[in-house]
């Protein structure tokens, strides 16, 4: 019946010299490309956290040390790993030579990086996600367990010595020997470190 009406009004409209104008298409709507969340990590570093900032710019983001007493290296002023007053649970700063270099998550954090992943993921599904650029090299002092690393900028696509360009960016997952994430870390080549700054 719809069909018939639709004909009868193009032929009337004909009949009095004018063409009937098809409907505009409908297009989709665009798709949207989903926000990385301000509170993921990535090999940049975290919400208002860049790597590349100075320790004075660091503290006035998120504070200063909760443990002023404390060492985070053997030489602070060369390299100091802490957590900040106003940091989140489980983040630790790494501040070498005056600027931070990386940023690490441990224990009961809830921050995920932004592929999603974090401290209680498995090591087989950040090797499923990110696939051939998941680097996999054995711990150093736990059997079984290994370290995962994915370098977003500058880094080799395959287990190589010691990562020294400054401008590299990546991402390393630390898991223990059950397969189980135990600690990010967030950054330039320091996050090859195993021992904090070392």
């Amino acid at each position: 019946m719809r069909l018939l009406a639709t004909a009868a009004i193009a032929t009337l409209l004909a009949a009095c010299g004018q063409q009937a104008t098809p409907p505009e298409p409908i297009e989709p709507p665009a798709a949207e490309t989903p926000a990385v969340d301000a509170n993921a990590i990535t090999p940049e570093g975290w919400n208002t956290l860049r790597v590349g900032m100075t320790r004075a710019e660091v503290t006035a983001a998120v504070g200063a040390t909760v443990t002023p007493g404390a060492v985070g290296g053997p030489d602070p002023a060369a390299c100091d790993l802490f957590h900040p007053a106003n940091a989140p649970e489980g983040m630790l700063v790494m501040i070498q030579q005056d600027v931070l270099t990386s940023i690490n998550l441990r224990n009961n954090t809830t921050l995920r990086t932004d592929r999603g992943f974090g401290v209680g993921s498995t090591a087989a599904e950040i090797k499923t996600a990110y696939g051939a650029s998941a680097v996999s090299e054995p711990h150093k002092y736990i059997e079984g367990a290994e370290y995962i690393t994915i370098w977003s900028v500058g880094g080799p696509t395959a287990a190589a010595p010691f990562v020294e360009d400054a401008n590299a960016r990546g991402i390393r997952y630390e898991t223990n020997a059950q397969g189980v994430v135990t600690a990010v870390h967030a950054g330039g080549p320091s996050i090859q470190n195993v021992e904090g700054c070392s």
